[in-house]
């Protein structure tokens, strides 16, 4: 980065940066940081995350009821509720509570690191009306009931209009967000807010806004015309062309996470420990790669449709697909390898690991930044490149091994990472404290803990050959003798727990954080209290 923000670091706090372009009274620097926050973008990264925490609790409360259903010995909702409560699961988690985070993230970083005014104020508003309305309306045509065809919408199943219009209306919102962020890079450059380089953690993010862009278009594509379909304006929707066209709106806005989800990882190494990447060419390199080949890895949704040729399989889930996991092997490597030198540097060089035990574990931000990366390399980034392998996904799609792999790379990822930014997101810009700090340092530990064990008995269940998406597991009334033996039992039962765990520790991060943003104790004026 052009300049350290290593706020808990003593006497790390950089000079005045130069010049922007901001008008009088609507720019203020940070008493931690010394960085030029844009009072513009203050408001929409505070309503951004403010709507995210939101629809993050609707999902959360929706996963402790699916949790409590796929546990057998539970088996807590009916068929029709379930898979409402799967559906809104499905979108509040991966698309709302994530994109509303990544928007805010977006407004920081063109802003506050580029020193930059926001480029427009109404086009922020509209971002947020259009995404804030889609939003509520999806949520609420699901839970009439007549709307329960889970995140994918495969058709031939059916929603209302009002599901397929509020996507649009949410993706439009998003598109918005996107134009004004390029739209604050350009000023930014024109204005020589800055000098040299965009830093990493910008050059990330516009990874993440140029995959949005692709990501958004595909969705388009393929949900305008099914919800003039939904009101019998078309005929027909061809069942295996829209499996295709939504899967490069499905995968590819997971990888949007992924891309912003590094950026974080790198910006609170920075924060942390005052790490710096080690070969800024090569970091770059990798976010390059991640434009150019991530969206192949949608063809692993596709392994078993007939629509697509072997060789189109063959070829996007082997040798092109691993460009992408190059990329995130470089970056899980680099940023490790960036806070060993940095803790080394302040002299921790105790034998081969003293620099990782020294560091700020009971800093929540980077506890959850850590984790974030080791449930992602590890846990997901395993099950990913097995599961896209083509024999594999044979035997292992629509199982409950898919989800398993998902919940390791989306919640124990991308999630866990922009809880840890919370910690700083709401004492830098919201100004305020978090209380039970104790608390606080613990819950990136109980979360990680959680959705790891949850996602263990996903993946072991789904070797069992437990069903992805099936209500009942013991097939209650069918003619013929079905159902599981007890090892899958097991799982499902160690899937359970974890869920429960998991859950009070992200109502722990809810509470924590609704506590701290309106009710806790101002620190304007001064520099935040350091974990």
């Amino acid at each position: 980065m052009s300049q350290s923000i290593a706020i808990d670091q003593p006497g790390s706090v950089p000079a005045s940066p130069a010049k922007g372009n901001h008008s009088a009274g609507e720019v203020r620097t940070c008493e931690t940081t010394g960085l030029p926050v844009c009072l513009n973008a203050q408001r929409f990264v505070r309503l951004n995350a403010v709507l995210a925490v939101v629809f993050l609790l609707v999902g959360a409360i929706a996963a402790l009821l699916l949790g409590l259903t796929r546990w057998p010995a539970v088996h807590l909702l009916p068929a029709d509720w379930y898979y409402r409560i799967l559906t809104i699961h499905g979108l509040n988690m991966l698309v709302f509570w994530i994109l509303f985070m990544e928007v805010g993230i977006l407004y920081f970083v063109a802003t506050s690191l580029l020193n930059s005014r926001l480029a427009s104020t109404k086009l922020a508003w509209a971002s947020l009306g259009l995404m804030l309305a889609g939003a509520l309306l999806v949520d609420i045509m699901i839970l009439r009931g007549k709307s329960d065809v889970l995140m994918t919408s495969y058709v031939p199943l059916r929603a209302e209009p009002g599901f397929y219009l509020g996507l649009i209306l949410f993706a439009v919102g998003a598109l918005l967000a996107v134009v004004n962020y390029f739209a604050t890079l350009y000023i930014a450059h024109r204005d020589r807010t800055y000098t040299g380089s965009v830093p990493l953690v910008v050059f990330g993010a516009t990874a993440a806004a140029i995959l949005a862009v692709v990501t958004i278009l595909h969705g388009a594509v393929a949900l305008i015309p099914t919800f003039l379909w939904s009101m019998d304006v078309i005929d027909t929707i061809d069942p295996g062309w829209y499996r295709v066209i939504w899967w490069g709106f499905g995968h590819p806005s997971q990888q949007v996470n992924v891309a912003a989800m590094v950026s974080v990882w790198y910006l609170l190494a920075t924060i942390t420990t005052g790490a710096k990447p080690l070969n800024q060419a090569v970091c770059r390199g990798a976010f390059v790669l991640y434009i150019l080949f991530i969206n192949l890895a949608s063809a692993h949704h596709l392994l078993v449709d007939p629509g697509v040729s072997a060789g189109w399989k063959i070829w996007n889930t082997s040798y092109a697909m691993y460009l992408a996991v190059l990329a995130s092997m470089i970056h899980g490597f680099t940023v490790p390898a960036s806070i060993e030198v940095a803790m080394r540097k302040k002299g921790h060089n105790k034998g081969l690991f003293g620099w990782l035990v020294a560091a700020p574990w009971k800093n929540p931000a980077f506890s959850a930044m850590f984790l974030s990366l080791v449930i992602f390399g590890f846990l997901g980034g395993i099950t990913g490149v097995t599961l896209g392998t083509e024999q594999i996904n044979i035997v292992a799609h629509n199982t409950l091994r898919i989800p398993g792999h998902f919940h390791a790379t989306v919640v124990g990822g991308t999630s866990l990472a922009f809880m840890g930014l919370a910690y700083y997101v709401v004492p830098l810009i919201f100004r305020r404290e978090y209380p039970l700090r104790s608390i606080a340092r613990i819950q990136p530990y109980l979360f990680g803990a959680g959705i790891t064990i949850m996602s263990l008995g996903m993946s072991f269940a789904g070797s069992y050959g437990v069903p992805r998406r099936h209500w009942d597991v013991e097939f209650t009334g069918a003619q013929l003798v079905a159902g599981f033996d007890a090892g899958a039992h097991v799982m499902l039962g160690i899937m359970g727990l974890g869920a429960v765990l998991a859950f009070v520790a992200l109502l722990t991060f809810i509470l924590l954080t609704v506590w701290a943003v309106f009710l806790g104790r101002s620190n304007e004026g001064r520099a935040m209290t350091a974990w």
